[in-house]
């Protein structure tokens, strides 16, 4: 048996929506996520009738008056406690979790699987993406993001190392293996076609716009935009970091 250390780093952060004077958030790092509660004090309450200020419980026979507590300011305290623990779901390190509009549910993605997640519930959770061969010496391409539609609780996006986008709706079957479209560019003309064309055309991570009408990726030199009605072609691409399309070379051979 091999024992893996994880590395304590959090590889990505989603903040579910209000509902109480505290925020709660979901993080995760390779293997394990964490649903925390983070919340704030500037007022502490003093003058318990059984309690003393440092804490200890005073003895109910010395107490000879009775006294109504009151609250005092004091300095800005803030208290982040961990509430539940997803682990054990994961084979491979998860890249990206979103928590979907329901409020409810979220996903996790790692190399080649996207589960769904019930908020309330720690121990389970549903495969609804797998993208891995029998032979593993046949996968071509690993996810690399997954996102919510900001409106509908049933759909979601996934990127992968091709610089491809899908689309699934999860309303079509329990395991989401075929998508209902597919965001992708026509191929590069082989005359242009490089050695490092795949490489730089992997996707890091997508978002979708809070009206759930356009989408936006990140691959290594460009930022392009996305229509959802439209498969064939971002609607717009940004060059990003352009002057490091010449140092491919050496950045690859540097392993950055």
């Amino acid at each position: 048996l091999k024992s893996l250390e994880i590395e304590e780093k959090i590889n990505k952060i989603r903040w579910l929506k209000r509902k109480n004077p505290a925020h709660f958030l979901l993080s995760t790092n390779d293997k394990t996520i964490k649903l925390w509660k983070v919340s704030e004090r500037d007022k502490r309450v003093e003058g318990y009738n059984t309690k003393e200020e440092n804490g200890h419980m005073r003895d109910p026979a010395s107490i000879t008056s009775l006294r109504v507590p009151v609250i005092k300011p004091m300095e800005l305290l803030v208290e982040a406690s961990p509430r539940r623990i997803f682990a054990n779901a994961h084979t491979y390190h998860i890249n990206s979790i979103s928590v979907n509009s329901d409020q409810e549910t979220y996903l996790s993605a790692d190399d080649l699987r996207i589960n769904l997640w019930h908020l309330e519930i720690t121990d389970q959770s549903f495969n609804i993406v797998d993208i891995k061969p029998t032979n593993m010496e046949e996968l071509t391409e690993v996810i690399t993001a997954t996102e919510f539609h900001p409106l509908e609780c049933n759909l979601f996006v996934y990127s992968s190392s091709k610089g491809s986008i899908r689309l699934c709706d999860m309303r079509a079957a329990a395991l989401c293996d075929r998508h209902a479209k597919l965001f992708e560019e026509p191929p590069d003309d082989p005359s242009t076609r490089s050695f490092f064309s795949e490489i730089i055309s992997s996707i890091s991570d997508v978002k979708l716009s809070n009206s759930g009408r356009y989408m936006v990726s990140r691959d290594y030199l460009t930022l392009k935009v996305w229509d959802l009605h439209m498969e064939t072609k971002p609607i717009e691409s940004y060059p990003v970091h352009e002057y490091l399309r010449t140092k491919l070379c050496s950045l690859y051979e540097n392993d950055c």
